[in-house]
């Protein structure tokens, strides 16, 4: 008969009552609302500012701050020769289609749809493959001429 929903109760232990302070001596928190006695967090306004250490010197200024990032740099997601080579080999991409950056993401070559791609020359090309990219390095236009594909560069839109 203990299973009854209107019977159920919380494990014992398991809720404790709320600390009720300033609500006078009887409750065993009143007098000075267990704040102490005078000092720092004693009185009223006595918020301090985040990171605020006791006047040492805060962690965030005690780091050391090194480097620089450009504001307008542009990021570009490498894609290997050799794993256009693969996915061609493991049937991802088809060797007499033109390769996208559409189609790389497809294949999951790409994490984002919107990425600016760059083909680079690392491994070995034997597909004869049309690419299509936002940049590629020398060696990658080198390799896929050299199999027998062409090579095409978008253009990239930059606002500045």
């Amino acid at each position: 008969m203990a299973d009854i929903l209107s019977n159920l109760q919380p494990a014992k232990g398991s809720r404790k009552k709320v600390k009720r302070i300033g609500r006078g001596q009887g409750s065993g928190h009143g007098g000075t609302a267990t704040r102490g006695h005078k000092g720092q967090g004693s009185r009223s306004g006595s918020g301090l500012k985040r990171g605020f250490e006791g006047g040492q010197m805060p962690l965030s200024r005690r780091i050391p701050k090194f480097g620089f990032k450009a504001p307008f740099r542009v990021e570009y997601t490498v894609v290997n020769v050799e794993a256009i080579e693969k996915a061609v080999t493991d049937g991802k991409l088809k060797a007499g289609v033109a390769i996208t950056p559409e189609t790389l993401y497809t294949a999951g070559m790409v994490a984002k749809k919107t990425s600016l791609v760059k083909i680079l020359g690392n491994g070995e090309l034997k597909a004869k493959i049309n690419v299509t990219a936002h940049k590629f390095s020398k060696s990658a236009v080198e390799k896929i001429t050299a199999a027998g594909g062409t090579v095409t560069e978008v253009a990239t839109e930059t606002a500045q």
